[in-house]
């Protein structure tokens, strides 16, 4: 009997420090303006009954920007600026991401998709190209194979559409370990309401190919929006569903406009995976950049810069 109590007490006493600690957590406010450009005015649009976080700066040819999963528009702090001159930008973050609506329902690839669309729509977005990282480049070609008329080229930046969701385990041991556990019932929402900042840094570091990439203003909002009352729920229900995000590339072939896909050289899919995809998707050109990791606008952001601007 006590050992039993002894079994029955070390699974619970993690699930109710979890839930305290997550109770006493500090919830931030949305942000009044860019902290990497304050410049830049934050709007809010009603997509499909959620307010959705974007920004819009530049002038010239339409240029959407699409972020990875559980980052948000911030990630394109240094591709914005190097950009701006020559496109009309636009970003957001997506439900459940950065400042945006946190929606109770299922995080699957559709949501993304649907989301983005209703967007374009909602902006009257015209002749656009799509530049997204990770599930942003794997949206963007989502988005293509539909033929969605508002979009004339795509940037599929290091797609995330391999390993059945479990590409952000090779990221680093950190990441391996809680993405592992977060899959799990019970044991993934107490591993989920205890994170820190020092972990969530750690796995932040994972995708670049130089931690010194990650600027002290990315790591502070990226952790603020994952305190939000609802986020962690949000994400886990992502997480426990990216397996489908591997589907995306049974559409490929739909695609009828060009296609530029870029990879890191230490992005986290392997070559096998990079050269699927590439030949999934009819006359794409791929460019590979050296010494970049997952999160390609952060530690090369010069050179995207230039593969962008050469091609849209």
């Amino acid at each position: 009997m006590s050992v039993l109590l002894v079994i029955v007490g070390l699974l619970v006493v993690p699930v109710v420090l979890s839930l305290v600690v997550e109770a006493m957590r500090p919830r931030p406010e949305a942000p009044s303006s860019l902290y990497w450009d304050p410049s830049i005015t934050i709007h809010y649009a009603l997509i499909d009954g959620q307010r959705i976080r974007h920004i819009k700066t530049g002038r010239g040819p339409n240029l959407v920007l699409l972020h990875t999963l559980r980052t948000q528009l911030d990630i394109f702090e240094k591709l914005v600026p190097r950009l701006a001159g020559g496109f009309t930008i636009h970003a957001l973050d997506y439900p459940g991401h950065g400042f945006s609506d946190i929606p109770k329902t299922d995080y699957r690839p559709e949501l993304f998709v649907g989301t983005v669309e209703a967007f374009l729509d909602h902006a009257d977005i015209t002749e656009a190209t799509l530049a997204g990282v990770s599930i942003g480049g794997t949206i963007a070609l989502l988005i293509a194979a539909r033929r969605n008329p508002r979009i004339k080229r795509v940037v599929s930046i290091n797609a995330y559409d391999y390993g059945k969701g479990l590409g952000i385990t090779r990221g680093n041991l950190v990441a391996k370990l809680v993405f592992t556990l977060a899959r799990v019932p019970v044991l993934g929402e107490t591993v989920m309401r205890l994170r820190t900042p020092i972990v969530e840094r750690r796995i932040m570091e994972g995708g670049v190919a130089d931690p010194a990439a990650l600027t002290e203003g990315f790591l502070t909002h990226v952790v603020a929006s994952g305190a939000r009352v609802g986020h962690y729920p949000a994400f886990l229900n992502l997480i426990r569903h990216a397996h489908l995000w591997e589907d995306a590339r049974q559409v490929y072939g739909k695609i009828d406009v060009p296609v530029l896909v870029v990879y890191g050289e230490r992005d986290w899919s392997y070559p096998e995976e990079r050269r699927r995809t590439v030949d999934a998707i009819p006359g794409a050109r791929l460019e590979s950049v050296p010494g970049g990791g997952h999160f390609l606008s952060l530690d090369q952001p010069e050179r995207l810069a230039e593969l962008i601007e050469g091609f849209a």
